[in-house]
């Protein structure tokens, strides 16, 4: 069941569901809470790099740039471009509460995308989350660190999971703080 604005704040209270720096009301939704958007991007270096290699052992990581926005200056997210970003707040699940990461529609009104298919983090979760970002339209847009990106919603699970994610061995993004690459190196078979 997805937790209205009303649990959303009693779970916060409780330390079920913490999120650091604390969040303004207008943050909240009726059953959501807005994350806004770091000052911290990693870019593929389309240029330098024919394609990604899922065997290269250099990783993809090394195929990006990561750049940083200074205060009070955009982020400029070409037509048909990809990045990664990172949200400004840092947020931690309890072992029975999952997150969801959704779109802004107003975003998507305008062609941004905020994440292709990692829209889950699962019991137990705890860092900064990774934005997928794309720009489906014909022209640039500016994003500006700071402004709400995206929004979290929350569900609570029928018991409290056996290995939060924090805790598998196999975990690869738990404790982020910037936006980082694919991990996904080393799973494809022959590599």
């Amino acid at each position: 069941m997805v937790l209205s604005d009303v649990d959303i704040k009693r779970y916060i209270e409780k330390g079920k569901i913490r999120i650091s720096p604390d969040l303004p009301p207008e943050q909240f939704g009726s059953c959501s809470v807005d994350f806004r958007l770091g000052a911290e991007f990693n870019i593929f270096e389309y240029s330098r790099h024919a394609y990604i290699d899922l065997r290269d052992r250099g990783g993809i990581q090394d195929i990006m740039r990561p750049v940083t926005v200074p205060a009070g200056e955009p982020f400029v997210l070409q037509p048909h471009e990809f990045v990664l970003a990172i949200t400004e707040e840092h947020l931690e699940l309890d072992d029975d509460i999952l997150g969801r990461l959704e779109g802004r529609s107003s975003l998507g009104r305008i062609g941004i995308i905020v994440h292709g298919t990692a829209g889950l983090f699962d019991p137990g979760w705890r860092g900064k989350a990774t934005l997928e970002l794309s720009n489906l339209g014909r022209m640039p847009v500016a994003l500006y660190p700071g402004m709400r990106i995206c929004s979290f919603t929350f569900e609570q699970v029928s018991t409290p999971v056996s290995v939060p994610y924090y805790k598998k061995p196999s975990n690869k993004y738990a404790g982020q703080t910037k936006p980082l690459a694919s991990r996904l190196v080393g799973e494809i078979k022959g590599s």
